[in-house]
């Protein structure tokens, strides 16, 4: 298939992209590792010991980040509809969270524990209609709301990917009636033009 023009500029950005060149250095899968990296230090989200569950996790460099931080003695369970190289300490599951048996399987695995940190990096397959993609995003984000609402410790913390546009802002006030404090973060890894950023709820109520 002949590449396009845009997609030609991509390829071309992104072969030249100092985030991508310096993931291949420091052995990251992907660029996105700097944006948790960045979040985790201004808000110090992971420490040893921490039962973490990552949904959308493919190719793996947030959870490369993770297991750094948690192991020994932590516990990390990864999901993704794609398939990722194995991390040592991982617990990979491959299926679609918006299936039940999806959910039953986590909960499996996490044997009765609950969970000191949700993050999502999850995003849908783009259709290129905007109110239907932004409509698919919303529900994933609502979804990893929902698991971390009945999941989560007491204090427990949520670090979810979303997109401004509709429903953003009635998706922040909702993670406020879980979370004491919610913040925005626009990392410095995150593309300018991108409408990507991370909502940080912090402190699950009681």
């Amino acid at each position: 298939m002949k590449r396009t023009k845009t997609s030609k500029q991509w390829m071309t950005e992104h072969v030249n992209d100092a985030w991508v060149q310096r993931a291949k250095l420091e052995g990251y899968r992907s660029r996105a590792a700097f944006k948790l990296t960045e979040i985790d230090q201004k808000d110090r989200l992971l420490s040893k010991g921490q039962v973490v569950v990552e949904l959308g996790a493919a190719p793996g460099s947030w959870t490369q980040v993770v297991v750094k931080k948690v192991m020994p003695g932590g516990c990390v369970i990864a999901l993704d509809l794609l398939d990722f190289a194995p991390i040592e300490g991982v617990e990979f599951i491959q299926g679609d969270f918006t299936e039940d048996a999806v959910l039953q399987e986590i909960e499996k695995r996490l044997h009765g524990r609950q969970v000191d940190l949700v993050l999502s990096d999850m995003a849908p397959n783009i259709s290129g209609i905007a109110t239907i993609d932004q409509g698919r995003a919303e529900h994933l984000w609502e979804l990893a709301l929902d698991f971390s609402q009945q999941h989560l410790v007491s204090g427990g913390n949520m670090l979810v990917k979303v997109f401004q546009g509709s429903g953003f802002e009635g998706f922040r006030k909702a993670m406020g009636a879980v979370f004491k404090q919610v913040h925005v973060r626009k990392p410095a890894a995150s593309r300018d033009r991108s409408s990507e950023v991370f909502l940080l709820g912090l402190e699950k109520r009681d």
